[in-house]
Parts: C-alpha cells; sequence; structure tokens
C-alpha cells in the first residue's frame, strides 16, 4: 500500500550517517554519494531553532512524544547540545527550549529526534500488538513448513580428493610469494596473479573471487577464469553464490562459499550445497555459539576466518579526500586505511581478526578449514594491538 511505503520512508529517515543516494550502482546516476563538505544526517530532522537567546523554541514538523530525545545542532560541530522532551507536542506546535549556561548560535540551529524509547512509544506498540490480535487468522492457511536437514557432514569425510586427519590452514594472499610454503595457498583472481604462475602452481591455487562483480567487469572475470581452468586450477572460493554460473557443466571442481557469502544458518549452507558448492566459510559476523551448532549441523565441510585483515566493508567509490595507502581515522579516533583492488575500494580497519587462542573450540566443533588473510600493508601503516575477537564473545539473539 502507498500509505504503508510511505510510513516505512519515514522510519527510514531516523537513520544516522549520510543520506542515501543512487551514485555508481546504476552507470547514469554519477552523482558523488560522499560530500565531506556537508552535514551528515544525524537523526529525523524536527525543525530549527526560532526566537532569541532568552526565549528560544521550536515548531516541530511532527509530533514529538514526551521523552524525545533531541538533538541541537550537527554532532560533528562544536556546541550541540541535547534536549529531553517532557511533553508532547503536536506537529506544527511550540516547544518552548529553556537551556541554561548554554549558548547556541541562534536562527536557524537544527534539531533532530535522535532517540524514542518512552512511555509514549511502548504504548503506541501495545496497541499495535493488540490490533494484530484483534485480527483473524485463517490457521489453515499457514504455511506448515518445517526445516528437514540432511545428515550432518563429519569432518573425517574428504575434502580436496584426500582423506583429512586435521583442518587443514588456508592463507590468502594478493601474490603466491607472501603465503607460499604456509599450507594451502589461495590467491585473490586478478589480472596480476591470472597468468603469472606455472601450471603446477595453478593448479594446486586456490583461487577467490572478488565479493562484487559490477556489470562491466564481468567479462574480464570470465576470460580469467577460463584461463585458470585452462592451466588446470580446479580449486575456487566464490564469494557470492550467484558466481556459481561461472562453472555450471564443468567437472572435477572444487567449489567453495566464500566469506562474503554470509552463511549464517544450516538451511543456508544446505542451499548452497544444492546449487553443487563443496563446502562453505562461514560467515565472520557470528558468535561463538553459533559456530559451534552451525559446525554440528552443516550437510557441507565448513571453515572459517580465523585470523588476517578483515575489510569493514568495500565501496565503489571513496571520497574525494581520501587517499589509498593512507590512514584516516573516525570522529572517535579509530584508524582505517583504503586498498584498490581492480575498481573496488576495499577499506580496512587497523587492527586484525584473530580467533587464534580458539582455534581448539573450533576443531572440536568440527572445522575443516582455517583461513588467514594475509593483506599487504601500505608503507608507514603499523596495526594496532587488540584482541580483534570480532563478535566472538556477542550473540544472535
Amino acid at each position: 500500500k502507498s500509505g504503508a511505503k510511505k510510513e516505512a520512508l519515514n522510519l527510514l529517515e531516523y537513520a544516522l550517517g549520510r543520506k542515501a543516494t543512487h551514485y555508481n550502482f546504476l552507470p547514469q546516476r554519477p552523482q558523488a554519494p560522499v560530500k565531506t563538505d556537508e552535514q551528515t544526517g544525524s537523526g529525523l530532522f524536527a525543525g530549527r531553532i526560532k526566537g532569541s537567546e532568552k526565549n528560544m523554541f521550536l515548531i516541530p514538523r511532527q509530533q514529538l512524544l514526551t521523552g524525545d530525545l533531541l538533538r541541537i545542532g550537527y554532532e560533528d560541530e562544536s556546541g550541540h547540545t541535547t534536549y529531553r522532551v517532557t511533553r508532547g507536542v503536536p506537529k506544527k506546535g511550540r516547544l518552548t527550549i529553556k537551556l541554561p549556561g548554554r549558548r547556541l548560535r541562534i536562527g536557524g540551529s537544527p534539531v533532530f529526534i535522535v532517540d524514542r524509547r518512552e512511555k509514549e512509544l511502548k504504548d503506541a506498540l501495545l496497541n499495535m500488538r493488540q490490533e494484530l490480535e484483534n485480527i483473524s487468522v485463517n490457521f489453515s492457511e499457514m504455511s506448515g513448513f518445517k526445516a528437514k536437514l540432511k545428515k550432518p557432514y563429519k569432518v573425517s569425510d574428504k575434502i580436496t580428493g584426500k582423506a583429512k586427519t586435521r583442518p587443514a590452514d588456508m592463507h590468502v594472499g594478493r601474490t603466491l610469494h607472501k603465503i607460499r610454503n604456509r599450507g594451502v595457498s589461495g590467491l585473490w583472481l586478478s589480472d596480476l596473479t591470472a597468468d603469472r604462475l606455472s601450471k603446477s602452481d595453478t593448479a594446486k591455487c586456490w583461487w577467490w573471487l572478488p565479493p562484487v562483480v559490477w556489470p562491466e567487469n564481468e567479462n574480464d572475470l570470465i576470460n580469467r577464469i577460463k584461463l585458470i581452468l585452462d592451466r588446470g586450477g580446479r580449486y575456487f572460493v566464490l564469494n557470492s553464490p550467484w558466481q556459481i554460473v561461472f562453472f555450471n557443466q564443468k567437472k572435477g571442481l572444487k567449489l567453495w562459499a566464500g566469506p562474503f557469502c554470509n552463511a549464517a544458518n544450516p538451511l543456508a549452507i544446505e542451499r548452497l550445497a544444492s546449487f553443487g558448492f563443496s563446502g562453505v566459510i562461514v560467515s565472520p559476523e557470528l558468535g561463538k555459539d553459533d559456530y559451534s551448532r552451525l559446525a554440528k549441523e552443516s550437510v557441507l565441510p565448513v571453515g572459517i576466518v580465523l585470523s588476517g585483515n578483515w575489510p569493514l566493508c568495500i565501496s565503489r567509490t571513496i571520497a574525494a579526500d581520501l587517499k589509498v595507502g593512507n590512514l584516516f581515522s573516525s570522529p572517535r579516533g579509530e584508524q582505517a586505511w583504503v586498498a584498490q583492488y581492480d575498481s573496488d575500494y576495499w577499506v580496512f580497519p587497523n587492527w586484525k581478526l584473530d580467533l587464534e587462542k580458539h582455534r581448539p573450540a573450533l576443531v572440536k566443533a568440527g572445522f575443516s578449514m582455517f583461513v588467514h588473510f594475509e593483506e599487504p600493508l601500505p608503507r608507514g601503516i603499523k596495526l594496532k594491538k587488540r584482541p580483534g575477537l570480532w563478535n566472538w564473545n556477542l550473540k544472535l539473539l
């Protein structure tokens, strides 16, 4: 319904961060998405301060509820502050704002709703729940679906054609000389790697496909894959499930779903198995309990990224004042750097993911492959020493 869509879009206005754009997702939308000379969003815009320093007020663009938390001014500018609404105000009503000891830029300071957790919101949710409970439901039309998973995979089975008595370690890099003789070798598939190895090295290596493939780059990737296959390559890690189409009708290959496929439950892994995948490297966003459960219930052999430089994000563009290979800092002082591979920019934090001390627990759970990312550090960048546990101690629910 159009009304529901409008309400949903209004709710998205509460989101923090930059405004949404279509930049570079569609080639006909070239506008820049990151403008560092403009303010980012700071919540739901509610209006601007009016009046004088002694008589400040707000005419809100939408209803304010008792307990709403407002931010006056932009968060990344000095002088901003917060204000708790003590009584409800209707849309286009008047909210008098008193801030003892505060001096603000008068005549236009923006005001944003940044938090809404108080009694009025709870009451609204209860009313919505009661409305749902009053809706009659024909239970005969409800789905009776129940997942019937296949028998879980056992580590004693085969992974790469040879019986495995212990998990394998795969070191994944950009060039072979950085990872040679360190266990199983994995290389990101690029122009720099596709045609520079001997046939012997090509055949033994695991080839990692990029997580993002733009339409204009697809033919180049197809040609690289063909070159690897012609030179005897048989092991591939695909970082999006649809990439299986590059290998249709090809026999004798080992195709694993990579960590960027974000496999996080046994049903998803069974679906990947039905596509033809031989194994799966699970999502790096899970916690210890989820990892253990997933390995025990998976129908495919499972791997995990155990250590290395895990990217914060992969983007098609960066802000104009960011330079590849240089550190930049967040407002909280966290540092990161950008590397460019083909047409994408990879943003890496200044510390590593490191679950090495939890290897025994992961072996016991049933993991067959431990992946280590070996990312080249730009000159002058030193990594911060941090635990690097990511979400290990957290839970999905």
